[in-house]
């Protein structure tokens, strides 16, 4: 690993005009390419202290052996000599955006004498005209059936014109008047390129002057008593209106624009790219990348924007870009897509509109891309095997983690804070075993002490089943009192003989979706997105199961534990397991800011590679389990919102909590009121307002509301109810 220092330029050797840098590392190899507006503040960026740049960063300058750097003269240049060197050198630490399928275009090839029609993939050739990408090769050859009615231009490949040209005998497409036939000279070469041409400009989206121009000739043969004729011009238009038909129409002024969106996690980034040419999608596609590099969405866009239109000139440019986030110079990209096209090109982020809406839609593929990437890359076997190698080889495990449980504490400002536990088995979640907590130990804020009661809790129940079981016998523990199960609160006390709250005698099993009296774990509520505890499972051995066919809770240990957080919360989970005597089950956590795994007792993080799919399943894992607890947390909150002081009047059902609040206007005018007044009310008796008005008066005064946008404190009689 190279320290920057020895091959830092001083200062004054580092132009302050505009350029483009790249860095080699010491086989002379390029594996950077960057531009700046100003080369010696760039270049300044990237010789800081190590332990203040990204970590991908980091990466990058401590592989480098050097810095070399072109001075040019305007923003544009630098621009395109970027796209140059990346295309040219392939550098490994930027970002590259590679296509998740291998588009199918509809080709015109201009560069032959006479024209054809086809379907292209790959590379781009000189002198051929594309539209789409389309996403399906069938769906091409549909829309070019029908327009061959209009436009017989030739589709036959070049052994097939030259054996027609030999025999003088056209191909089936000539008898039937789906190809002019310019191989045995029914039509000369200008005429040929002339339907070409007219077919490119249909497909470019003008299409309403071909229309117009048939539908005139057939009403002018149907005055000249030419009904044959007028039938088949008849024909031709519905023809032409069906291929239209195939692109949807979603900009009304016949824009022509390309809409980009970018949906990005940590690691990856997908975009999405929709072709709008005559106000119809004619064409879409998509990338998906590695972030190897410290990019934003700014520079994710730039980045598309160069691979997207770095060899296109022309009319490939549209006059309209639209993308979700500005480059860092939106000018100097401009100018630069002004150049590839020959006029002006507006490059900005949609604000309203149908171009808002469709923008809006093109996310929504890009997310759904990104999302069945991950889909793909999470279900293949044998990547999930490296995975869990990799993560066995960089915590220096035994073995292959193949039961992981992952931990995380979510709150709002200190107010219902719960936890979550997910499980992944062999790399995929197990949603039937995931949990939820609440926190009982303590009111109040604190991340540690929250994973410290909550893995004490998770882990006695697991030595409370080898008990009951007899897979274990009670031995001192090795680093002190070990906490009393009754009280997942008590830091500290022996260890008695445990007895399982959820099958002690008088007791029952907790319902879905509510709390565990034993643990105040939550089970997930049937028909949600998670399984509830305790529902069959398909396989009768698929758990083990308790005496009344109920399954065991917390009966499996995990391999790894993975907490999500840094080193105070991984100490705090590594603190209640060795309390407990269990010292066979490792422990980490994954920061997210910079995505490092710590290690217990370690002071310094262990860092993966941004491509380790290792690192990929572990962030998996901590998503899921922030996901789950952030569910959790806000349906606890807007119950508690929710929340009213009749709820604690027995009998007082909704239908009467909504006749009083409808007949006092709000909760505070009902508490002013008296017994009588009360009693007024249609369906409450005597006893019941006397119920109602002991609860008012013994409820705690609400927090009052504040306009968080004026400062003012709204008046509870002002909302309505208050319920």
């Amino acid at each position: 690993m190279a320290d920057p220092s020895s091959y830092r330029p001083k200062p004054g050797q580092i132009p302050d005009s505009p350029g483009v840098y790249k860095f080699r590392d010491e086989h002379r190899r390029v594996i950077y390419v960057g531009k700046a507006k100003n080369l010696r503040q760039r270049l300044a960026n990237y010789f800081q202290d190590l332990a203040a740049l990204h970590p991908r960063t980091r990466t990058m300058v401590t592989t480098a052996a050097s810095v070399e750097w072109t001075v040019v003269s305007t923003e544009v240049e630098a621009l395109q000599l970027e796209y140059s060197w990346i295309k040219e050198f392939d550098p490994r630490f930027n970002v590259k955006y590679r296509d998740d399928k291998s588009y199918p275009y509809l080709a015109v090839t201009l560069n032959e004498e006479f024209p054809r029609v086809q379907v292209m993939r790959g590379a781009k050739k000189k002198g051929v005209r594309y539209f789409g990408p389309y996403g399906h090769a069938w769906a091409i050859r549909e829309t070019v059936d029908l327009m061959l009615r209009v436009f017989p231009v030739r589709t036959c490949s070049a052994g097939v014109f030259k054996n027609a040209a030999r025999t003088g005998r056209p191909c089936l497409l000539g008898y039937i008047g789906k190809c002019s036939a310019p191989c045995v000279g029914r039509v000369t070469p200008e005429e040929h390129r002339e339907l070409a041409d007219d077919f490119c400009d249909f497909m470019a989206g003008r299409t309403g002057t071909y229309i117009r121009r048939l539908e005139k000739d057939m009403m002018a043969a149907a005055e000249e008593m030419e009904y044959e004729r007028a039938a088949r011009l008849r024909d031709d238009v519905e023809a032409l209106k069906r291929a239209m038909e195939k692109s949807a129409v979603v900009l009304a002024d016949a824009t022509d624009a390309d809409l980009i969106a970018v949906a990005e996690d940590e690691l990856e980034a997908a975009v999405q790219i929709f072709h709008v040419r005559g106000g119809r999608v004619r064409g879409q596609r998509g990338w998906v990348t590695d972030k190897v590099e410290n990019v934003d969405t700014s520079g994710l866009v730039e980045h598309a924007l160069q691979q997207l239109y770095g060899e296109e000139t022309g009319d490939s440019v549209p006059k309209e870009v639209l993308v979700p986030a500005l480059p860092e110079d939106p000018d100097a990209v401009s100018q630069w897509l002004a150049g590839r096209r020959g006029s002006q090109v507006s490059l900005r982020i949609p604000q309203r509109g149908d171009k808002k809406d469709l923008m809006a839609t093109v996310q929504r593929n890009a997310l759904q891309a990104l999302g069945l990437h991950k889909t793909k890359r999470a279900s293949d076997l044998t990547t999930r095997s490296r995975a869990l190698e990799e993560i066995a080889q960089a915590l220096g495990l035994d073995t292959a983690p193949l039961r992981i449980e992952c931990f995380d504490i979510s709150h709002l400002q200190g107010d219902d804070v719960v936890a979550s536990m997910v499980v992944f088995e062999d790399g995929l979640a197990r949603k039937s075993e995931y949990r939820r907590f609440q926190i009982k130990g303590f009111e109040g804020q604190d991340d540690v002490r929250s994973m410290h009661e909550v893995i004490g809790r998770r882990f006695k129940r697991y030595l409370q089943e080898k008990e009951r079981t007899g897979e274990w016998e009670e031995t001192p523990a090795p680093t002190g009192p070990v906490p009393a199960p009754q009280n997942a609160a008590t830091p500290t006390g022996p260890v008695p003989a445990p007895q399982d709250a959820a099958t002690a005698p008088g007791t029952a099993d907790p319902v879905p979706g509510t709390a565990d009296p034993a643990l105040g774990t939550v089970a997930p509520a049937p028909g949600t997105a998670d399984p509830a505890p305790g529902t069959t499972d398909p396989d009768p051995d698929a758990e083990p199961r308790e005496d009344d066919g109920r399954p065991k809770r917390f009966a499996y240990p995990p391999q790894l534990v993975v907490v999500d957080g840094g080193q105070p919360q991984v100490a705090a989970a590594k603190r209640a397991l060795d309390e407990l005597g269990i010292d066979d089950i490792a422990v980490c956590g994954l920061a997210k800011r910079l995505e490092e795994v710590w290690l217990p007792d370690d002071d310094d993080p262990v860092v993966l590679p941004r491509s380790s799919e290792g690192l990929y399943l572990l962030q998996r894992v901590r998503d899921e389990a922030h996901r789950f607890a952030i569910t959790y947390q806000r349906a606890k909150r807007a119950k508690r919102i929710r929340a009213s002081p009749l709820d604690a009047v027995t009998g007082l059902g909704e239908t009467r909590k909504q006749a009083l609040i409808k007949h006092f206007g709000s909760v505070k005018k009902l508490k002013q009121a008296t017994i009588d007044e009360i009693c007024e009310v249609p369906g409450i008796g005597r006893r019941t307002a006397e119920s109602v008005a002991v609860a008012l008066a013994s409820a705690a005064p609400a927090t009052p509301a504040v306009n968080t946008a004026t400062g003012e404190i709204i008046e509870e009689d002002d909302g309505g109810s208050t319920t």
